[in-house]
């Protein structure tokens, strides 16, 4: 006998026959609650009570109760037991707002705050090329003494050109036109602008690497919070980087390379995003791809490690990376001798034949 569990009921079920079986009480919001617990792999009560010796089950969600196998549970109709369709719709706009309000994963919300950092850089370096542009017209030189939330901060709160070489201690004689109040005044505001970004994005940096020492402080470990970060939202969650083999996490990031390696057989990527961390980027080109390899070896294993809430092995795991990186090294210190491409061998060309073109007299 196999027990199959149906929305709205546990059946024990023999040879396409019902034996027993424990209905749910008619309640929406009870039901879903048991549905609920099931998609959580969770064992019900009902599921419990019809367990016995010799038993097997229909799903591997109950494989502590019996062996699982196969059953086609198709000629269990809800209308023979009194189910209405109606009351299944009721039941299943109950379990998706109980879905709805369940607690976010930390990692859910990483990935969102990495793609908000990257709006933020991205809206940062427009506005920035703009003032450069825009406060060059008035003062060129200021780009050569400060840069980036400084070049910023200097133009919104200094209204003049003699103010800022004075907080520079500068002496020197610009070059720039001269700009009237007034453009300088909205100048000014579009410098605080971008000033008040640079804080925003200080502020999403400091938030993610809080985040990360909660949710996973081995990939942190090993490449750091912000890479870490990148590679849960490259890969969509936490969840679906653990189920990720080591190859494809050596490659994200690398996805426009990987299609044109297929589609167009140019050469495949060797890493992605992880290209980023010191010990790969420092590294001679040939060793790189090897340096990669074992780096996402580590990474798919802390990232097991994260999801399943595991001891935290960081330190560990990044010395052994470390030491196989300088084992690399060591090993291959000469590069690879290229090989010439293989020679071909064409034939002559016959010389054109002028007789045939001579017109006959």
């Amino acid at each position: 006998m196999i027990i199959v569990t149906k929305w709205f009921g546990v059946f024990l079920v023999e040879k396409e026959k019902v034996v027993k079986s424990i209905l749910f009480e008619k309640n929406p919001s009870l039901i879903a609650q048991k549905l609920s617990l099931v998609q959580r792999g969770e064992i019900l009560p009902e599921e419990e009570q019809l367990a016995g010796k010799h038993i097997h089950v229909a799903e591997s969600r109950l494989s502590s109760l019996g062996k699982p196998e196969f059953c086609d549970s198709s000629f269990i109709h809800p209308e023979d037991f009194g189910y209405s369709p109606q009351l299944m719709q009721k039941v299943m706009i109950e379990l998706g707002k109980m879905r709805i309000r369940e607690p976010l994963a930390p990692d859910k919300v990483i990935v969102q705050a990495v793609r908000a950092l990257d709006d933020v850089i991205e809206t940062i370096n427009l506005l920035s090329e703009r003032l450069h542009e825009w406060y060059g017209l008035y003062f060129p030189e200021l780009a050569d003494y400060a840069a980036d939330a400084s070049y910023a901060r200097l133009i919104a709160e200094k209204d003049s050109r003699e103010a800022i070489l004075s907080a520079l201690d500068l002496n020197l004689e610009s070059v720039g036109s001269e700009l009237e109040t007034v453009d300088l005044q909205i100048i000014r505001s579009w410098a605080a602008t971008l000033h008040s970004l640079y804080d925003e994005k200080d502020e999403l940096e400091k938030y993610i690497k809080e985040r990360m020492e909660e949710a996973a402080p081995n990939l942190s470990a090993i490449v750091g919070h912000s890479l870490a970060a990148r590679l849960i939202s490259l890969a969509g969650g936490l969840k679906r980087l653990c189920t990720m083999p080591a190859g494809t996490v050596q490659l994200l990031g690398a996805e426009k390379a990987l299609f044109a390696h297929l589609k167009q057989g140019k050469k495949p990527p060797k890493h992605g995003i992880i290209f980023q961390h010191p010990l790969i980027h420092r590294a001679a080109y040939w060793q790189r791809g090897k340096i990669a390899r074992a780096m996402a070896s580590k990474l798919a294993i802390a990232a097991r490690i994260d999801y399943f809430q595991g001891e935290f092995l960081g330190d560990q795991m990044y010395a052994e990376l470390c030491a196989r990186a300088e084992e690399i090294m060591a090993k291959y210190p000469e590069p690879p001798p290229r090989k010439e491409p293989a020679k071909t061998h064409r034939k002559p060309k016959r010389p054109p034949n002028h007789n045939k073109n001579r017109k006959k007299k």
